[in-house]
């Protein structure tokens, strides 16, 4: 996939291992609100303890039977999704106009990276219209949910790797009843999620057109 890009631009990769979900995200909003023509572009890397989020336009009814897992309600797109240990998040904190990318390229490309991904892992899967995010088998592996703030993104996507499944049926995934979910390690016994997760930052950068900056 080509972006029309004629250089890569440098990107800062920040690792944040399990952390909590709220002050991650108060930390893009202030990333984000704080940020200047000047600051980096930052890809965050990072795995939640189990919580329900439910996008701006969600919809209660969604959320069937949450039990003990909290909810907490977002300022990104899409309906209501579940975070949990075993499952990569990444955020990418881009400023869109400088790296003269759409918003719609932005999607199109991590979708893409991640079918990439996969590919690497014997697994083929696909998008679906109107329906962000990868799919094998008309199964959800991995959801998207962005959110544009003076030009600039935060919030991202979520792979599954090897986690719990069972709280995504106390949900209608992204606002879909009986969407079935599935996870990279039940169609591949070989991963590891650190390796996943390299191989995906790898792919993002060939196919957004960055170079990665280690801290």
């Amino acid at each position: 996939m080509s972006n029309g890009l004629c250089k890569t631009a440098p990107i800062k990769l920040k690792y944040l291992g399990l952390s909590a979900y709220e002050p991650v995200w108060r930390a893009m909003q202030d990333f984000t609100n704080n940020r200047d023509k000047q600051t980096p572009d930052e890809l965050w890397m990072v795995e939640h303890p189990p919580v329900f989020t439910q996008g701006q336009a969600g919809k209660p009814e969604h959320i069937l039977n949450p039990g003990d897992i909290p909810i907490i309600q977002v300022d990104r797109g899409g309906q209501v999704t579940y975070h949990g240990p075993g499952q990569i998040v990444i955020y990418p904190l881009i400023d869109l106009k400088r790296h003269k990318i759409g918003i719609k390229a932005l999607v199109n490309g991590i979708e893409e990276a991640l079918i990439q991904t996969m590919k690497e892992y014997g697994v083929t899967a696909r998008r679906k219209e109107k329906a962000p995010g990868v799919y094998v088998d008309e199964k959800k592996i991995a959801s998207l949910g962005l959110r544009v703030r003076k030009g600039c993104t935060f919030h991202g996507l979520a792979f599954n790797i090897c986690m719990d499944l069972e709280p995504f049926s106390r949900i209608n995934p992204c606002g879909y009843a009986g969407l079935e979910v599935i996870q990279l390690s039940e169609l591949n016994q070989l991963v590891d999620l650190k390796k996943v997760q390299e191989l995906l930052i790898e792919k993002l950068c060939k196919v957004l057109n960055f170079t990665a900056l280690k801290k």
